[in-house]
């Protein structure tokens, strides 16, 4: 997937596209569904798939002090956006200039002019130009007047739950990450550089990964069991987010214990997926008793992970069992 920082790296053959645009905040079952569609029309007419995206989120810049925390930073949006079979992830330099113009100048400067467009696809609430003043209504408008297919997907909505990145923030600040990740189509994750902690954990009660400070959204403070991923493998793991009280005051940190490991971690890097909630983080009277109630919440992650085994083996099971439609 070739990614394109602004219009002005377009170049090479004046091919025609199928283009959808959006923040793709969280890269859910809504936005996966929006973007294999275009990818579908483009290789039914030889067009490029092409994803628009802005950056930093327009919120940022428009009204800061409402901007929500991110659901997927940029790098990580790419590589979820590109396994999707997009040919070109155009990123626009969210500015106030670009936030002036109209929904008839985005049409022809951006559509039109910069990306050939022969199709838009988009969701119900799609909205852009000067103050949001277009909407799926007037794009097919201009688009029959410049001469390219608007196409709107309906809401998602699974199990009763509106798909959204809006909906999927406030289920994570409530830490209700299992039923995030049935939005997401996977779990909720964060990723960063391993740091030194304070030495309190491999001193007083179990040895723990730190995650450098992260400025994206985190599920609320709490113990989850999770799955760690050093360099290309998982650990099964228990993580705390939180401000760690029994040991003072503290920045608020993500620390992983790795179970069923033992040695030492050469990466430097991790990814924390997010599985289960299973209590608040809470204060203990000494760092004995913390310790035992880490190692009760070790054992009840030990368990979560042998029935998610059993359930995916029955799965197996069930699927060999099928019998050929000429047996």
């Amino acid at each position: 997937m070739r990614i394109i920082r602004g219009l002005g790296q377009l170049g090479g053959p004046r091919q025609q596209s199928a283009v959808t645009i959006g923040n793709f905040d969280g890269v859910h079952l809504a936005h996966q569904k929006l973007l294999r569609k275009i990818v579908a029309t483009a290789r039914s007419s030889s067009a490029t798939a092409v994803a628009v995206t802005f950056d930093p989120h327009p919120i940022k810049l428009l009204a800061p002090e409402h901007a929500p925390r991110v659901l997927t930073p940029l790098d990580r949006k790419a590589k979820l956006i590109e396994v999707l079979g997009i040919d070109a992830l155009v990123v626009l330099p969210f500015t106030r200039e670009l936030a002036r113009l109209s929904p008839l100048e985005f049409t022809r400067r951006i559509l039109v002019g910069g990306l050939h467009v022969a199709s838009v696809h988009v969701g119900p609430n799609f909205r852009f130009g000067y103050r949001q003043s277009g909407d799926p209504e007037i794009l097919a408008e201009l688009g029959r007047h410049e001469g390219f297919r608007v196409d709107v997907m309906p809401t998602l909505v699974i199990r009763g739950e509106r798909v959204s990145s809006t909906r999927i923030r406030e289920l994570l600040s409530l830490g209700r990450v299992s039923l995030a990740a049935r939005l997401l189509g996977r779990p909720f994750s964060v990723d960063g550089s391993i740091v030194a902690g304070l030495g309190v954990g491999r001193k007083h009660t179990v040895p723990t990964l730190n995650l450098a400070p992260v400025e994206e959204q985190l599920p609320k403070i709490g113990v989850y069991v999770t799955r760690t991923r050093l360099g290309d493998t998982f650990h099964d793991s228990v993580t705390n987010v939180g401000y760690k009280p029994t040991f003072g005051k503290h920045r608020l940190t993500v620390e992983t214990f790795l179970l069923s490991f033992s040695g030492e971690v050469a990466e430097t890097e991790m990814e924390i997926e997010f599985l289960y909630r299973l209590r608040d983080e809470m204060k203990f009277q000494n760092p004995a008793i913390l310790k035992v109630q880490i190692q009760e919440d070790a054992r009840r992650s030990l368990k979560f992970f042998r029935l998610l085994r059993r359930i995916a083996q029955r799965r197996t099971t069930r699927l060999t069992r099928v019998p050929h439609p000429n047996s």
